[in-house]
């Protein structure tokens, strides 16, 4: 194994080549594994693979896929993964590698047994197996002990994937200690053995021993086998600093390990999860970059990392300090697949940013909150085509994240556009959203849109009220109505004694007391209301409709808030609708009305605050509708099937709403309208 280090100081440090072996890695930058999602019976289709040769032709030099990919039957398929215990996966894997290859990028697949973290009621209804009886608090199963025949057949399973994944033509593999199964014999904390597989570190370090030996000898000396492994696990009782150096010498002088990809802490709870291993938006950036220089600064071989290395200076600093020999940007590229050719064209700063919003781990993986092409592949471009038609004067109403991106697609298609919004500045609900909390983050996707485009040259106005008349007057061929939506605080009674929690947030209202804050939408909107008055020493009573707090948010968000709450003293209610308010003496009364035991109570309070998302703004799209050749009418079909609309070639204008301008939803449906809509313009 040759490192080849960047030879010049002027050199970028991420455009380097790295030399594993006879393999030859174009660059230091990467994407580590992960479940994106998009498999079919748990082999990696069509989508699957367009999803990874995007960033491929974006220039990355490495795509590790397969996150958590299964060896045995009783590693089961709980979140999307695919199985590698199949010789059915090898005709995908020989499609992908090949197509990968073309495009001059590296491709490699974790392989593991999750071990106590699967499920015994999914897949074959198997029960799980660990090194000891310990349940896991994330994944809940209490496992099985595994005896010598069970570690034999998953050693073999483990040597049986690995040979797929090289017949697949694939350069490589990693398995996964960790939380898997490798990693639950490591680790103190869930190996409490007393035979030969447990007690002294030399005796927890069998099993990965025998499973990464029987790899080598089903693969050979020409395939790279790595390891994900953590430098520390950052609990009592579990693998410090010093035993996870120990490890990491024992698999490099007793097994043909090729490289590390480091991580630190653990992944069994939910904190670990959020704070360590996946750090989300309000976390530091690159936060374990020394510890993992310590790491690499102890061992032989090579170190990926990967932990919100979601900017560019972040990865280019832990590379040009010796720190890592492999930045992973996993996140970064699921934001945008093109980072290393903006990097290597001098056009950094048209990278689309990783705001750590999580949308990427939510139910609509692998998308990016503000990258809806992104898992769409098939369907959708990265790269925006310009019109092959008449050029159109585009006008785009309302400055939020719906309306800059419709803007953007527009400018990008070549038209002439021109955006208004009625405020002082751009961003909308995003802007109110991160102001001043943990997900000030947020604010990078308007920054990015504007600076794409004053790119473009979009003509930008703010504090632009515009009514039927002024749209008119520019004589449009499409008008783009992004003007979002006010706040709803409808009740069965009472509405005009409640603020929104946009009055809270924003600091237009005064709030002191007693406050009931009502979320009926399970977003991030009136949790923020509450942590914003509960810091400024507001009692709050929180309510919401939903069965836990900030239901419609990622799981990651939701132990945020979790926590957040629990810090500042918050006990949210849950199943429960407020009725309405009424007056009573200089303080007010809310009916509640609980949808379990359908029972009303009412509680005295000084402040009712309310969020149940947006209603549109109607006035402006009815009146410009009439004129209209589609009468604001979007064609569905043509909408999903990514065609013209109707009557987009005839003289006359057309007019389409987006966003919450149609109805109140997050930003990535705002986005994604936009961008259906306009790419076709």
């Amino acid at each position: 194994m040759n490192m080849i280090n960047p030879s010049a100081p002027q050199k970028d440090s991420l455009l380097q080549p790295l030399q594993i072996k006879h393999l030859t890695l174009r660059n230091r930058i990467m994407s580590t594994s992960h479940a994106c999602g998009l498999e079919q019976h748990g082999m990696p289709a069509e989508a699957y693979q367009l999803y990874h040769i995007e960033k491929a032709k974006g220039g990355i030099a490495l795509s590790m896929f397969g996150g958590s990919s299964n060896v045995d039957r009783d590693s089961p398929n709980i979140f999307r993964q695919l199985n590698v215990g199949k010789d059915e996966i090898i005709p995908y894997f020989q499609q992908f590698s090949e197509r990968m290859h073309a495009e001059g990028a590296a491709l490699m697949c974790q392989i593991t047994h999750l071990g106590r973290r699967g499920d015994p009621y999914a897949g074959d209804h198997l029960s799980t197996i660990a090194p000891s009886v310990i349940r896991e608090t994330l994944h809940r199963s209490i496992p099985k002990e595994m005896d010598e025949d069970d570690i034999r057949r998953v050693v073999q399973a483990f040597a049986d994937a690995a040979r797929r994944c090289k017949e697949g033509g694939l350069d490589g593999i990693e398995t996964l200690a960790g939380g898997h199964l490798i990693g639950q014999f490591l680790s103190p904390l869930t190996n409490r053995r007393t035979d030969g597989f447990g007690g002294s570190l030399r005796n927890r370090c069998t099993f990965a021993l025998l499973v990464h030996e029987a790899i080598r000898k089903a693969v050979g000396d020409d395939f790279i086998v790595g390891i994900r492994l953590s430098v520390d696990e950052g609990l009592s009782g579990g693998l410090g600093f010093e035993e996870s150096v120990e490890i990491a010498r024992i698999l490099e002088s007793e097994t043909s390990v090729d490289f590390f990809n480091a991580v630190y802490g653990s992944m069994d709870t939910a904190r670990s999860l959020t704070v360590e291993n996946m750090p989300i938006m309000g976390s530091a950036f690159a936060p374990w970059v020394e510890p993992i220089g310590r790491f690499k600064a102890e061992v032989r071989l090579p170190v990926f990392h990967a932990a919100r290395l979601a900017d560019v200076a972040s990865a280019r600093y832990a590379l040009t300090e010796g720190k890592i020999d492999m930045a992973a940007m996993t996140r970064a590229h699921i934001a945008d697949p093109y980072l290393v050719e903006k990097i290597k064209s001098g056009r950094e700063n048209e990278i689309r940013p990783c705001v750590g919003a999580s949308h990427c781990q939510s139910s609509q993986r692998p998308s990016c909150l503000h990258n809806p092409v992104t898992g769409r592949e098939g369907i959708l471009r990265h790269k925006i085509e310009r019109t092959t038609g008449s050029v159109k004067n585009v006008v785009v109403v309302g400055g939020g994240p719906a309306g800059l991106e419709a803007a953007r697609i527009s400018a990008e298609r070549g038209h002439r556009v021109s955006l208004f919004e009625a405020a002082s500045q751009l961003g909308g609900q995003v802007r109110l959203g991160a102001n001043g909390s943990w997900r000030r983050d947020l604010i990078g996707i308007i920054e990015w849109r504007v600076s794409e485009l004053e790119r473009l040259g979009v003509s930008v106005q703010t504090d632009a009220y515009m009514d039927q008349s002024d749209v008119e007057q520019l004589n449009p061929d499409i008008v783009i109505i992004a003007t979002g939506g006010l706040p709803n605080i409808d009740l069965d009674h009472g509405s005009e004694f409640c603020l929104t929690a946009w009055d809270v947030i924003s600091g237009h209202a005064s709030v002191s007391g007693t406050a009931l804050i009502f979320d009926g939408t399970g977003r991030h909107v009136a949790p923020l209301a509450a942590e914003k008055l509960a810091k400024q020493g507001v009692k709050i009573i929180y309510h919401s409709i939903d069965g836990q707090l900030a239901e419609e948010t990622t799981y990651l968000e939701q132990f945020k808030w979790k926590k957040r709450f629990l810090e500042l003293g918050i006990t949210p209610a849950f199943d429960s609708r407020l009725a309405g308010i009424q007056r009573s003496g200089n303080h007010l009364t809310a009916v509640l009305f609980n949808e379990l035991t359908a029972t009303e109570s009412s509680i005295v309070i000084d402040c009712a605050i309310v969020e149940q998302g947006t209603i549109p703004v109607p006035d402006l799209f009815e009146g410009l509708r009439v004129n209209s050749l589609n009468n604001g009418v979007v064609d569905i079909e043509a909408l999903v099937e990514q065609r013209q609309q109707p009557s987009h070639d005839k003289a006359g204008l057309l007019i389409y709403r987006i966003g919450d301008a149609v109805s109140s939803r997050n930003i990535n449906s705002a986005i994604y309208d936009a961008y259906r809509i306009c790419s076709v313009i």
